[in-house]
């Protein structure tokens, strides 16, 4: 996803000034003629007593960030989601506690608390929030909800009206469906992604399903899936090897694009860009990272944690990643 925000409301954001001996993060690779340029905002789960939403340019310095509060910190797996809304706002979801939206000064303008909460909340145009529940859902459990901005559930969706039979009634791998991602059309249909299934279903405002992505013959684990204007989908797969982000033609299904390097694990998310790059969130050997690439493969940067590497979280510090444009 790529943000954009008006020059004036740059003024507002708390810039926080380190210099390259200062800064927390690494910049390991930069090549600035081929970048789709911005700040990238995500959150950073290094510091397990401090988990936070930081705001990076490109050169790794903070420029905002937001400290977890005491009663929030500890929820955050799975899926501590970030994105920004055109108000300059954050939204966030804390899994299994609830979702929240911030202004820049760190004050919760707007919150709805829900325990079955996790992965992924987008606010949707009409001002409604739609979430998913996957952490450890279980058959009787809503994989899906729309609220008002009062709280009130407007929709909802349930696999078991749907996928209650074999192959998929008795499957349980942290949860039965483990649902990961929605995304809402203009049309108002809702695409889930059912990570235990290996599918993403579009189904439409009556629930019914009408169409079902298989991810089985290029991955297994999928995450975040992407839809694009042209038809084409994004979706990063992790579990078994290869690792890849692959592009399909959504009409056909054919593969028009893949992306795998050595060593890539846990590949979480993939956002295309405004310039055709692709910006990756992973783990790379034994380090997480946030790495952008062109359409050939090539790397333009790559951000990860001075002097720190993947110990015992699982898969990672990183979650999923947004780059934005400030013209």
């Amino acid at each position: 996803m790529v943000i954009i925000i008006s020059a004036s409301i740059i003024g507002i954001l708390f810039f926080i000034l380190l210099n390259e001996e200062q800064s927390y993060f690494l910049i390991e690779i930069y090549n600035p003629d081929k970048t789709f340029t911005g700040t990238t905002l995500f959150a950073d789960l290094s510091n397990g007593e401090e988990p936070r939403i930081v705001e990076v340019d490109m050169d790794g310095n903070v420029v905002w960030e937001y400290i977890l509060p005491d009663d929030i910190k500890s929820y955050t797996n799975p899926g501590f989601d970030v994105e920004l809304l055109p108000s300059n706002n954050v939204l966030f979801l804390a899994p299994q506690k609830g979702i929240y939206e911030i202004n820049r000064a760190g004050i919760i303008v707007w919150s709805y608390l829900d325990d079955k909460a996790s992965h992924d909340a987008d606010r949707l145009p009409n001002g409604n929030t739609i979430f998913i529940w996957g952490g450890s859902d279980t058959h009787d459990d809503l994989q899906v909800k729309e609220v008002n901005t009062a709280g009130t559930i407007i929709w909802s969706w349930k696999a078991k009206d749907h996928y209650y039979y074999d192959p998929y009634k008795n499957i349980s791998m942290q949860g039965w469906t483990h649902s990961n991602a929605v995304t809402r059309f203009q049309n108002g249909n809702t695409a889930i992604n059912l990570r235990n299934f290996n599918l993403t279903v579009i189904v439409n405002n009556a629930g019914k399903v009408l169409k079902e992505l298989n991810w089985s013959s290029l991955g297994d684990d999928p995450h975040e899936p992407e839809f694009h204007p042209n038809g084409n989908i994004v979706i990063a797969l992790q579990w078994t090897a290869p690792n890849q982000v692959v592009e399909i033609k959504n009409t056909t299904s054919n593969v028009v694009w893949t992306y795998h390097r050595d060593n890539l694990t846990f590949a979480r998310d993939a956002d295309r860009l405004a310039n055709n790059n692709t910006l990756i969130v992973g783990v790379v050997g034994n380090s997480p990272k946030i790495f952008e690439v062109t359409s050939d493969g090539e790397i333009v940067w790559q951000l990860a944690i001075r002097g720190k590497y993947l110990s015992t979280l699982s898969p990672g510090w990183f979650y999923k990643a947004e780059r934005i444009y400030y013209p």
